[in-house]
């Protein structure tokens, strides 16, 4: 069951593309019609394609693998982080760091250089440095945690991207197809679909449908982990459960083993008396 409607897309103004002349033709089968020079999106389709993507993305969150948020747009920003936040994913906001994918080792270093900065301030080190040294020390962090303060639990690369706007992030979109991380994007009338792995055709410029299409995906990934919590939960279950009965089966098997034993002592004791009354 889809987890929005039309009349919910409608509303959040996901209907909305842009002006006529600046459409990419490969978004034509997601146009519905023309108004006033602006492109309509079709949200029959877009509630298909968005099924389509929520449904992969609970499979990802389920499965424990890891998916990056990424849009730098004002007005997608603080949306995306705090939805990121709830799923407890990671996202970039701030501005994209090229290489950020295909040169990923790099920015574990710079990520723990942060984490070195840190521990210079509780080990004492700190105290020892000047003024100078200090504060520049403070700026490099704060710069570093600006930019990658929200990756710095990513060790690995991601196992997939979301993406709101896939003009303003192509060079996200192209290390992500380089590597052949699974993309998914919210997609306007302007942008190529093809260039991504799940496209969901709406507006990427309007708060509230920007903010209308992360409620559904990350409620998608919110449900994968609820579900991966329980596997786990019957799992350890399953497996207490089976220690408690291998456990009661060895007690009763040395049990017996005892119970056997004190037979044949009394068995042994029986025979000597008899041959000792002979």
């Amino acid at each position: 069951m889809s987890k929005t409607d039309f009349n919910e897309l409608l509303e959040a103004g996901c209907h909305f593309g842009h002006l006529k002349r600046k459409w990419n033709p490969n978004m034509a089968p997601y146009i519905f019609s023309e108004k006033k020079g602006i492109h309509i999106i079709d949200l029959n389709k877009t509630i298909v394609k968005l099924d389509q993507a929520s449904a992969a993305m609970k499979n990802l969150a389920r499965s424990g693998k890891k998916i990056l948020f990424v849009a730098t747009k004002k007005q997608a920003k603080e949306i995306v982080s705090e939805k990121a936040k709830e799923v407890n994913m990671p996202y970039v906001t701030e501005r994209w760091s090229g290489g950020m994918l295909t040169n990923f080792a790099t920015i574990r270093k710079a990520v723990k250089k942060m984490a070195a900065i840190d521990k210079m301030q509780t080990d004492g080190t700190w105290d020892t440095m000047s003024k100078r040294e200090r504060l520049q020390l403070s700026r490099t962090r704060a710069k570093l945690e600006k930019n990658l303060g929200s990756i710095s639990d990513l060790n690995r690369l991601p196992h997939a991207i979301f993406i709101v706007d896939i003009m303003k992030e192509h060079i996200a979109v192209a290390e992500a197809n380089k590597l052949g991380i699974n993309s998914f994007a919210i997609v306007d009338t302007n942008s190529d679909p093809e260039q991504v792995d799940f496209a969901i055709p709406a507006n990427d410029d309007a708060t509230k449908s920007i903010a209308k299409i992360m409620d559904v995906v990350c409620g998608a990934v919110k449900e994968g982990l609820e579900e991966r919590s329980k596997e786990k939960e019957a799992t350890k279950a399953a497996e207490a459960k089976q220690k408690a009965e291998e456990a009661a089966k060895a007690e009763a098997e040395k049990a017996e083993k005892a119970e056997n034993a004190e037979k044949e002592e009394v068995a042994e004791k029986a025979a000597d008396s008899q041959e000792e009354n002979k």
